[in-house]
């Protein structure tokens, strides 16, 4: 996928606000992180450049000044290939008009990727707030359709829990907490139907981080609206985050930024650095790229390192 969707994750209580899952995406700004993306090696003989580590796709196209129409090919096939094609160019809103022809569709890979094309637009900065709100939902629903047709489908239990999660938003922190261990349920469901998914591990590891993370204040807020908050540690959020980088090694610069964070809270200072200044060192090709060079470089800064 080309959304790095992949999404920033920053506090628990930011998240609250924003959706702990989004840099979730995965990269929200404009990469690709799924590893579910279909006729991916046809697409690359064909010369054509397929991003596939990132979470959330939002691309620079500047749809206004070379608007085109995309028609769908009637093959289920064609139009899967296509969509992935603009995703991996993120092409955000022509791949959005392409799928949104099949929105009756019942094929599961069609709406996991509708799903996908529509939390990607919600995250466009130019998408109106009313449009966000509506487009969220969209979002999820599409994918809990898609679960509906084909359970066994990796992607769409993915992108039902980033949405899942971003619904929350807009529903409040009882709803928000409440559905976190459905989310992670559907994160751990995601990597045992694709082991090799390291976006969707990474995802874990935020989920562990965030609730690691919770200032006391929350976690009795979170105690008292539930009997059996959800809880982690920052050792565990550690374990995810160095699988991801196991499966896929430096597939995305979020999780090497979480790396050294984690590693920060673990009073290792040595190895935070050492990510830290990885994560530092990532090409920036996106926006959340951009948003990791700054975080990293402000916390070596802080942490007396010359950068």
């Amino acid at each position: 996928m080309a959304a790095g969707a992949r999404g920033s994750l920053l506090s628990w209580g930011r998240r609250l606000g924003r959706g702990y899952v989004t840099g979730l995406t995965g990269r929200s700004s404009s990469r690709s992180v799924s590893t579910h993306v279909s006729g991916k090696s046809a697409l690359l003989e064909k010369g054509l450049v397929l991003s596939s580590l990132s979470l959330l796709a939002i691309g620079s196209y500047r749809w206004k000044s070379r608007r085109a129409v995309v028609y769908a090919s009637i093959k289920v096939e064609d139009v899967k290939e296509q969509a992935d094609y603009l995703y991996g160019s993120a092409e955000t809103e022509k791949l959005y008009e392409l799928l949104s022809q099949h929105r009756d569709s019942n094929d599961a890979e069609i709406l996991w990727r509708l799903s996908r094309a529509s939390r990607d637009l919600a995250q466009l900065s130019k998408t109106a707030p009313n449009d966000k709100k509506r487009l969220v939902y969209e979002a999820r629903d599409f994918a809990n359709k898609a679960l509906e047709i084909n359970e066994s489908c990796s992607a769409a239990h993915k992108w039902y829990a980033i949405c899942l999660s971003e619904v929350g938003d807009y529903e409040g922190m009882k709803v928000k907490i409440g559905n976190a261990y459905i989310i992670r349920d559907h994160f751990q469901r995601a990597i045992k139907l694709n082991p090799k998914d390291a976006t969707t591990i990474h995802l874990i590891g935020v989920w562990c981080y965030t609730f690691a993370e919770l200032p006391w204040y929350q976690k009795k807020i979170a105690a008292a609206l539930f009997a059996a908050p959800p809880s982690s540690t920052f050792d565990e959020a550690l374990i995810y985050f160095e699988m991801a980088e196991e499966v896929d090694p430096n597939f995305y610069s979020k999780n090497l930024l979480y790396l050294g964070k984690t590693f920060l809270k673990l009073k290792n200072n040595e190895l935070a650095v050492q990510w830290l200044q990885k994560a530092k060192a990532y090409p920036a090709r996106t926006e959340e790229d951009k948003e990791v060079y700054k975080e990293a470089t402000d916390i070596l800064k802080s942490l007396g390192e010359k950068v």
